[in-house]
């Protein structure tokens, strides 16, 4: 039994290393799955996936983004000394985790692989964010974040309007409020900064 766990541990290793050298992001790979779920002949080997290809795009997009979100607040929370942005970063963990979760459970139901990291173009956006410091730092996390909610805004309302899987288009519609709220919220902010 040692052995087989020592084989197995030794496997998952290789594979790791391996996938790390293609530099295949989480959100590709996600999207590669859920690609070979949607083939109808091979559904007995994968469980298929209960959505179109679109609407499972959707889903990894989405999840990217609620991803990024909390990380991108998870930074501010600790180089930032602006109270206002204290208080909107507070808000994109709480709110964001919140649509990650119920992103998730839909996404279990219908057999859909979501990302477990953001893709690689947010993770550098994050780490070229992070390396600025007191208002050059606040600066560019509200111009992420402007730009982050815009494009998460445009992708919710049309999944709504032209999804096809009747759950993923009322999480849509139910989302796409909120992130416009944080828009106005966020754009309060940068106005304020000026």
């Amino acid at each position: 039994m040692k052995k087989l766990s020592y084989v197995l541990m030794i496997a998952a290793g290789a594979l790791t290393f391996q996938s790390c050298n293609h530099a295949k992001d989480a959100k590709d790979t996600a999207d590669s799955l859920n690609k070979t779920k949607d083939t109808t002949s091979n559904a007995m080997n994968t469980g298929g996936i209960a959505v179109n290809s679109d609407d499972a795009k959707f889903a990894t997009k989405a999840a990217n983004g609620g991803m990024a979100e909390v990380e991108f607040a998870k930074v501010a929370l600790t180089k930032t000394s602006n109270a206002q942005i204290k208080d909107f970063a507070n808000m994109m963990v709480k709110d964001h985790s919140m649509a990650n979760d119920t992103l998730m459970a839909i996404a279990k139901m219908k057999n859909i692989t979501l990302p477990t990291m953001c893709d690689s173009a947010t993770m550098k956006k994050m780490d070229d964010v992070g390396k600025k410091t007191g208002t050059d730092f606040d600066k560019a996390y509200v111009d992420a974040m402007i730009d982050g909610h815009k494009k998460t805004l445009t992708l919710m309302q049309d999944e709504a309007k032209n999804g096809t899987d009747p759950q993923l288009k009322a999480f849509a519609a139910k989302v796409a409020p909120t992130v416009q709220m944080h828009l106005d919220a966020i754009n309060k902010i940068h106005d304020s900064m000026k």
